[in-house]
């Protein structure tokens, strides 16, 4: 195998595939990436066995081939290079990988090509198209929402819900950790009949952003009953779903929320970041008190010290008082975009509904702590 390549595309290609290797797998293969060399394409691969990716770019192939190297010092080789560099890897024998650059001359050991797992990047199941931007903008609304707890592994993933709404097909994305939850819908142009459920797991969700933010282009995605892949221009992500059921996110969100308040984002944000410096995790409560035409924040700590502000509002409906979590309410309000953004209540002990008037499909639910 013997093959030439700009260091710029290289590298590139490496920073997409670094992220899917487990650092921490007991299996030495996979720490390294496939290296396949042939008529003029260079195609690499890695996996931890739940999530692949495989890329193909162009390269100059003087000799087919194909080996293995460890991704992280391939990564950190490439990476040290001038921007300007040409690189050349050389394998002879199968066991020693050359690298050359500018000056700099590498021998790297390699394990066999036959030792890397299969990736099938084949999948029968249902198709979607969605452009890559609007795909970004659903799940950067709502992955803050995913839970950590491994106990509840199923809601360790973002939902992703296909179906049909008004004869119309709608992709919704859900993320809840059982405290609060994200709800983010759009239409696409395809006609999908059945409904369609898959909860893609969280570390799938953050590399596929990151492929996302480099791209402006549709993508295809094909959801089947234990894996999902999207086709990105010339990289194939291929996932594990959660094999686990989702709960009816339907029923989560409030229908009968009648006291609302419309709040400038800024001043609710820049109030709550203000009152939460006496909060710790301790006590990260922050009350929120609602009178008229104006609304209290304030909260207090193990020690006794206290915060308080208020901010001015349009409210004429009953006095009620309610907490929350200071970092959930922000990670809330920071993913609202409007100047002035609207919160539903309903009453002291049940969630509460956030959204901004200029997307109705965009909704945040919150659940209240005991004040």
């Amino acid at each position: 195998m013997k093959f030439q390549i700009s260091k710029e595309a290289l590298f590139k290609t490496l920073t997409h595939l670094q992220g899917i290797v487990d650092k921490k797998n007991t299996l030495p293969i996979l720490s390294n990436i496939l290296i396949e060399a042939k008529n003029n394409y260079l195609i690499l691969s890695s996996t931890d066995m739940d999530i692949s990716v495989v890329e193909k770019l162009d390269c100059n192939v003087i000799e087919n081939g194909s080996t293995t190297l460890n991704s992280q010092i391939l990564y950190d080789i490439v990476r040290k290079l001038d921007d300007s560099s040409d690189v050349e890897i050389i394998s002879n024998n199968g066991k020693i990988v050359t690298l050359r650059a500018s000056g700099s001359r590498f021998s790297l050991a390699c394990l066999p090509k036959e030792e890397f797992p299969i990736i099938d990047t084949d999948n029968e199941g249902s198709r979607l198209k969605i452009n890559s931007k609007i795909l970004l903008k659903l799940i950067d609304k709502t992955k803050f929402a995913i839970s950590n707890e491994e106990t509840r592994y199923f809601l360790n993933g973002l939902y992703f819900n296909i179906h049909k709404n008004d004869k119309k097909t709608n992709i919704t994305l859900v993320g809840t950790d059982g405290h609060r939850l994200a709800k983010f819908s759009h239409e696409v142009a395809e006609n999908i009949d059945q409904v369609i459920g898959a909860i893609i797991p969280k570390k799938t969700i953050y590399e596929l952003s990151k492929l996302l933010t480099e791209t402006s282009n549709d993508l295809e995605m094909i959801i089947s009953s234990n894996k999902i892949t999207f086709y990105i221009n010339d990289i194939v992500l291929v996932s594990k779903l959660i094999d686990g059921t989702f709960p009816d996110y339907k029923r989560v969100i409030p229908l009968d929320n009648e006291n609302t308040i419309e709040i400038n984002r800024e001043k609710i944000l820049a109030a709550v970041d203000r009152v939460s410096t006496v909060a710790n995790d301790k006590s990260p409560v922050i009350k929120f008190k609602l009178m008229k035409n104006v609304i209290n924040l304030n909260t207090i700590n193990n020690d006794n010290s206290t915060a308080t502000e208020d901010i001015e509002l349009r409210y004429q409906g009953e006095d009620l008082q309610i907490g929350f979590n200071s970092k959930y309410i922000m990670d809330i309000v920071n993913n609202l975009e409007d100047e002035v953004i609207t919160l539903k209540l309903k009453d002291g002990s049940s969630p509460i509904i956030a959204q901004e008037n200029s997307n109705s499909n965009l909704v945040y639910v919150l659940m209240p702590m005991r004040v």
